[in-house]
């Protein structure tokens, strides 16, 4: 395979992961975010803010793009900036169109809230800015004139993810009643799924425009705090309602047929993973 000119472009947490993998692959790879110290070694900076034409005056050539950033700001304005105006903005800054987009986005397009399951086909009516505007900026990708695939990323969990083990050793866990259905995939399986796909661009071979990336077991939060709970040796004192979004099931089924197979299939392999490093 020819080494190629990979742009990830918000290069952070997930961005950084796949880069390595991707260095590792034998690519060339440039990370574009504000700061670009704290990007791991083998990744070249590019300092410039997605939302500020002026810094992108001046990018390179890539081969392929992945547009994975996160808004700095979680409000209407801080989303349509990072999603929608930035790839715009970045797509016309561009030298020359790269062989393939794929655009990062988040199961919470789904509006589902009654644990039903949801895939790729499932109805996207989201009620929340959040999910209009990632929807937005998903059709933006797609009609960019580049082939295009997009990615929706349920719950991200990993190391210097701590929130929900942080409630568990305050003795706080979800409700058993009504069950609330949440999704998660390791930061490493983002990256995992994020090179599958570039490779299979890279060796011709047929892309969805659109997949669905969670792990094979959704599960409800209160099962996934009492059984962290259970491992770290605390009680639970508490019961809470733990504010999530909609409560339903993510199927992975198109993207395991693609050839991806999980590192962390379910929720006790990732998070015996984190516990053994804490």
């Amino acid at each position: 395979m020819h080494t190629q000119r990979i742009l990830i472009a918000g290069c952070g947490d997930v961005g950084s992961a796949l880069g390595l993998e991707l260095i590792e692959a034998g690519h060339f790879v440039q990370g574009l975010r504000r700061t670009i110290n704290q990007l791991p070694a083998g990744i070249h900076g590019i300092a410039a803010d997605l939302t500020d034409p002026q810094s992108l005056r001046e990018l390179p050539p890539c081969d392929l793009l992945v547009y994975c950033t996160a808004a700095s700001q979680h409000d209407e304005a801080g989303y349509r900036a990072a999603y929608v105006d930035g790839l715009s903005n970045l797509l016309q800054a561009l030298p020359a169109p790269p062989r393939h987009l794929i655009f990062t986005s988040s199961s919470g397009v789904y509006h589902q809230a009654d644990g039903r399951w949801v895939d790729e086909a499932s109805a996207t009516e989201p009620d929340r800015f959040s999910g209009r505007i990632m929807l937005e900026a998903e059709q933006l990708a797609l009609n960019s004139g580049i082939p295009a695939t997009v990615v929706r990323f349920s719950g991200i969990y990993g190391p210097g993810r701590n929130h929900l083990l942080n409630q568990v050793r305050s003795g706080i866990a979800a409700p058993a009643e009504p069950p609330h259905y949440g999704n998660r995939i390791h930061r490493d399986d983002c990256a995992g799924v994020l090179a599958h796909l570039i490779a299979r661009v890279l060796e011709e071979r047929p892309l969805e425009p659109l997949y669905l990336a969670s792990d094979d077991a959704p599960a409800p939060l209160h099962e996934v705090m009492e059984w962290l709970a259970a491992e770290l040796g605390i009680t639970i004192g508490e019961r809470r309602s733990i504010r999530r979004g909609g409560s339903k099931r993510c199927r992975n089924t198109r993207l395991k047929a693609s050839g991806y197979r999980f590192r962390y299939p379910d929720y006790k392999a990732g998070y015996r993973a984190i516990l053994d490093h804490l």
